[in-house]
């Protein structure tokens, strides 16, 4: 982890805080690419993802946005209320799962409400080095719209449209419609909102490698049941149930296990088990397919078991 310092702190919109971080002693932090979000230490054993927003040129310091859920686990409410200008947190260096495509001739930026922070970034780069874009941003309202005043203001904002209502969808069905036929589109939002774009998108004939998301969430499975199982720590012989409605980690943590986890919900890859025998249930979205058939490692966070005992290499 890397020590910084809350430079500032801003109410950008109503539940959402901005955070400038910078070096403690005033050095470069480490590069990072548009797309890129780094690891928040909120507290011992707690640690949240937040894309980098500013321009990542500047590597005086980090910008991030934060959106308050109270339904959360509390890394965002932390974070709006016990963090302030002038603290000491710890974060990470920058990682990047949400790359631009640099051989793309021309891109299509999506932002559904929080999710425009690293769409902020990518548009700051493409902007700098003459690219073909436009900005594409969904909010409730023009209040709820975070950056708003920076996006209308910056030297890109001819080439930024905002949605406020559903009538407005059909002049974005018309952007799709209209896009190079070699464009890639990003997209950043809550789940069901990178669907609908998704969706819109191939029906007017876009391919799939041409498609990129972000998640700040995992996507619900319709078809999995929380079925109770065993697990197995391998070093001790101790056993654990893991009844239908709590996770391995929540049950391995509450017992004193140590396992390292970031993200919660299987996106981030940080909380990797090697799986000794049995077989998961595979629920995250971070292994490839051709990792989860070995079925030799699992998110403990989120995935199951297909059987009716796991045995961990812990």
């Amino acid at each position: 982890m890397i020590n910084v310092l809350i430079k500032k702190k801003k109410l950008e919109a109503p539940d959402i805080v901005s955070f400038e971080l910078t070096s403690l002693e005033g050095e470069k932090l480490p590069d990072a690419t548009p797309g890129a979000h780094i690891d928040v230490c909120v507290s011992s054993g707690m640690t949240r993802q937040y894309s980098i927003y500013n321009d990542p040129q500047k590597t005086d310091s980090y910008k991030i946005a934060v959106l308050k859920d109270s339904n959360s686990r509390g890394g965002s409410v932390a974070l709006h209320e016990d963090f302030h200008e002038g603290d000491v947190i710890g974060i990470s260096a920058p990682r990047n799962l949400f790359e631009l495509n640099n051989e793309a001739p021309s891109y299509i930026l999506v932002a559904g409400g929080i999710g425009i922070t690293p769409i902020l970034s990518m548009a700051d780069r493409l902007q700098s080095e003459q690219r073909s874009f436009s900005l594409h941003y969904f909010a409730r309202n023009i209040d709820k719209a975070a950056f708003y005043d920076q996006i209308i203001s910056c030297d890109w904002a001819d080439k930024s449209s905002f949605y406020f209502d559903d009538e407005e969808k059909e002049s974005f069905h018309q952007a799709l419609l209209n896009a190079n036929h070699q464009a890639h589109l990003y997209v950043c939002g809550p789940n069901g909102f990178m669907e609908f774009v998704f969706s819109s998108a191939r029906k007017v004939g876009w391919s799939e490698f041409r498609l990129h998301k972000e998640h700040f969430s995992s996507a619900p499975r319709e078809d999995a049941e929380n079925q109770a199982f065993d697990v197995e720590i391998a070093s001790s012989g101790e056993r654990f149930h893991i009844p239908e409605g709590r996770s391995v980690f929540e049950v391995l943590d509450d017992a004193g296990v140590d396992v390292n986890v970031s993200c919660e919900q299987g996106i981030c890859g940080s909380c990797l088990i090697r799986v000794i025998s049995g077989v998961p249930d595979h629920r995250d979205q971070f292994l490839s397919n051709d990792e989860r058939a070995k079925n030799d490692q699992f998110t403990p966070c989120c995935s199951r078991s297909l059987t009716k005992m796991l045995v961990l290499d812990l």
